[in-house]
């Protein structure tokens, strides 16, 4: 998968490249940074070492491959991005200086800025915290990690899509079957953030047959779902309203749908779209939202006819964490309040994505969410309230809102 995974380092982000392990930074600043060396090919990603003291980290980055190439550090999550250099050119080194806190991260090299993580490889920070250097650093540094991370995601989207929609239109249903809650994994993890583009959001995942709020025809991932499962959209819909795409409107639909998430791609990837630190967390709130809407997957409505509405669950539920995880230390930051947040935060996280994980994962599948009986509806539904509840705090905290009085 692209860029998927990135924590913040509160710092501002450089440039990035590792080399051997010399005594960084400690956390009041003093010390020489640690120097490493990274050497990157079309298929390798070598680092000179695999830990490093808390602070600030000089990555030497050398591309001997054929390409342009980007490095990546990621979050224990795999998804979130602690810091990246992208755009290394064939015969360039270049020098990436990253301020690190303690903890688990991965290395990884991206050949041509796309696909699978190239040599993901364990790489810890063991020492104590490092102090921020501001708090407008460290909220730049949130937002434009935060924005690779989206980018990644969008990048991830296409190719996924296409490979769905390809199988669609060639008629292999079992396959587009197969295919359909992965492809939209990416998609899921960032909603929000798609849903800024006018009427992009509902090309792509309006859920219902006929004309939507916005008067466009049922285009997207659910109509190309409910043709798939024609006798489960038959059963929901028994006037008829949901007709089967004849091969010709297949494509056109396939067509559209690829033509969409490229669209969503390219504006993500504009020069000029930025995300601000509101965006973020309210990103996060509005995953849950997702979750938790009449339409949503809690109720069983998001995905009606496959009933996969547990993958998207928990590529929501993913999307919120690496948006919190973006802005967790800078909460954490923020004296008694800010700790107990974040406390409270990382507990209901854990549970939550523990409970949806003895439905399934992406690699195994999940639970047709038809099977699942009312009471454990219901007890996913307690577990996203009390992982609600603190999160709707998040902006609050990061920001140092007014209360309401």
């Amino acid at each position: 998968m692209s860029r998927l995974a990135r924590t913040l380092a509160l710092a501002p982000i450089v440039a990035l490249s590792l080399a051997g392990c010399v005594p960084n930074t400690t956390a009041t600043g003093s010390g020489s940074a640690a120097a490493l060396t990274v050497a990157m090919t079309d298929t390798t990603c070598q680092v000179s070492a695999h830990e490093a003291e808390s602070g600030t980290t000089s990555f030497t980055i050398s591309n001997t491959g054929t390409d342009v190439n980007e490095f990546e550090i990621l979050a224990d999550d795999k998804l979130r991005i602690v810091g990246e250099k992208e755009n290394v050119t064939p015969g360039q080194t270049v020098t990436m200086v990253q301020q690190l806190q303690p903890g688990t991260y991965y290395t990884a090299c991206k050949f041509r800025l796309v696909g699978d993580p190239i040599d993901l490889t364990e790489f810890t920070v063991t020492g104590e915290e490092v102090a921020a250097s501001s708090d407008q650093e460290a909220l730049d540094a949130a937002a434009v990690l935060y924005l690779s991370y989206v980018k990644s995601q969008v990048d991830e989207l296409v190719p996924a899509v296409t490979t769905f929609v390809n199988a669609y239109i060639d008629g292999d249903t079992a396959k587009a079957k197969s295919l359909f809650s992965a492809a939209r994994v990416s998609y899921e993890r960032v909603e929000p953030t798609a849903e800024q583009f006018g009427d992009l959001d509902p090309k792509i995942d309006y859920r219902k047959p006929g004309a939507d709020a916005e008067g466009l025809d049922w285009t997207g991932f659910h109509r190309i779902e409910a043709d798939l499962w024609f006798d489960e959209a038959g059963k929901n819909y028994p006037d008829g309203s949901i007709k089967k795409l004849s091969s010709a409107e297949r494509k056109t639909v396939g067509t559209q749908l690829i033509t969409d998430v490229t669209d969503l791609s390219s504006k993500v990837n504009a020069t000029d779209f930025t995300l601000s630190i509101s965006d973020i967390t309210n990103g996060a709130v509005g995953l849950l939202d997702e979750v938790a809407a009449p339409d949503g997957k809690l109720s069983g409505e998001e995905d009606e006819f496959s009933h996969t509405d547990l993958s998207d669950f928990y590529a929501n539920v993913e999307g919120a964490d690496v948006a919190y995880g973006t802005v967790r230390d800078i909460a954490l930051s923020k004296g008694t309040e800010g700790k107990e947040l974040v406390d409270e935060l990382d507990t209901q996280f854990a549970a939550m994505k523990k409970l949806l994980s003895t439905y399934g994962s992406y690699a195994d599948g999940f639970d047709s969410y038809d099977t699942v009986s009312q009471d454990k509806r219901n007890a996913l539904a307690a577990q996203l309230n009390a992982l609600s509840e603190p999160l709707s705090k998040l902006a609050h905290t990061v920001l140092e809102l007014p209360t309401a009085n």
